[in-house]
This record gives structure tokens, sequence and C-alpha cells, in this order.
């Protein structure tokens, strides 16, 4: 991007008072704005920027603060940039406006973050379970899920130690920790 292009860029950015960005390098932008601006910001991108790939949205669980971070990646073409607007929401609320009237092609990143966090996006057009069809459990990517606890719930473990796995521990080989003698299992009585 040429230093004309980025200037402009950075002056545009400067519009909204909410945000603050911070050039990572020529051709990487990271912007953080309030959960309020985010809609506006991705319109003003697009628009008036030409930003108008959505590459993905990513999803972050920041549990000890009480926080998702929501971070949408989207290119230009023209000026060849790839900007990260980060944003934060209340796990409490779990609940965020989609920017499908923006990029539709977010309707696949939303639904994915809604089974895997357990957010729902206001306006999507399908917030139908893809993946997890016959999951029951909360969902997976929560970092308060126990993984582990859900498994010794739900399944019953069963003795698996066939001839062949005998005779590799015998060699020195295999697997030499039971699973209740193993870390994440003892985490729990502790």
């Amino acid at each position: 991007m040429s230093k004309e292009l980025a200037r402009w860029m950075d002056d545009l950015l400067q519009e909204i008072d909410t945000l603050k960005f911070e050039r990572k390098n020529e051709r990487r932008v990271r912007v953080d704005v309030d959960s309020k601006s985010v809609h506006s910001l991705l319109e003003l991108l697009r628009g008036r920027a030409s930003f108008v790939h959505l590459s993905a949205i990513s999803c972050v669980d920041w549990i000890d603060e009480g926080q998702f971070e929501l971070v949408y990646h989207i290119w230009s073409y023209e000026m060849n940039t790839l900007v990260s607007v980060h944003t934060r929401i209340s796990r409490d609320s779990c609940s965020y406006i989609s920017v499908y009237d923006i990029f539709p092609n977010c309707a696949f990143y939303e639904r994915d973050i809604h089974e895997m966090y357990g957010m729902y996006f206001e306006g999507s057009p399908c917030m139908d379970k893809f993946i997890l069809t016959e999951w029951d459990g909360p969902p997976p990517m929560r970092k308060d899920f126990d993984s582990e606890a859900w498994v010794n719930e739900h399944f019953d473990w069963q003795d698996y130690h066939p001839d062949w796995l005998q005779e590799l521990e015998t060699q020195g080989g295999g697997i030499a920790i039971h699973p209740e003698e193993q870390r994440f299992s003892r985490r729990n009585k502790e």
C-alpha cells in the first residue's frame, strides 16, 4: 500500500471516535472498537475503503474478564491490506448483531460461533447446528466447558487391551499411564 493510501485510511479511521487503531505493518491494521460501532465501521470500510472481502470471524473466550472477543478479518484487494476489527461483548448476554447485510458470507462464521460458543447473532439467516448435529452438551469451545467431565458423564469406559497392545507394552511402548492416573483426571480430586 502506498504511503498516500495508508495516510488516507488512517484519516478515515480517525472519523470514528470510539475506536483505536494500530498499523501492524504496511499491509495489516488492527482496529479495536466498541461493540456498538462495529456495524458502522464495517459499512464505512466496505463502502469508502473497498474492504469487500470478509475472510473470517474469530471468537475468543476471555472467561476471567467475562467477555467474548469477536474479530472480523476483512480484506481490500485494491489496498492489498487486511484489517482485523476487534470488539468485546459480555459472556452473559451472548447475543450480538449479525453483519449479514454487509457481508452475506458471514452467515457461515456466525453459525459456527453460535454452535461452538453459544453466541446468537440477531439477523443472521440460519443459526441451526451444522457440525454438532447430535450434540446435546454445552457449547464446547467455551473455556468453562469441561470436556473430561462431559465424556465421563456420557460414555462408559471399557478396558481396551488387545494382544497387539500387550506386546507393544512388553517391548516398552504403548500407553503406560491409564486415564485415571493422568494430570487432567486428578484436577477435580485435588
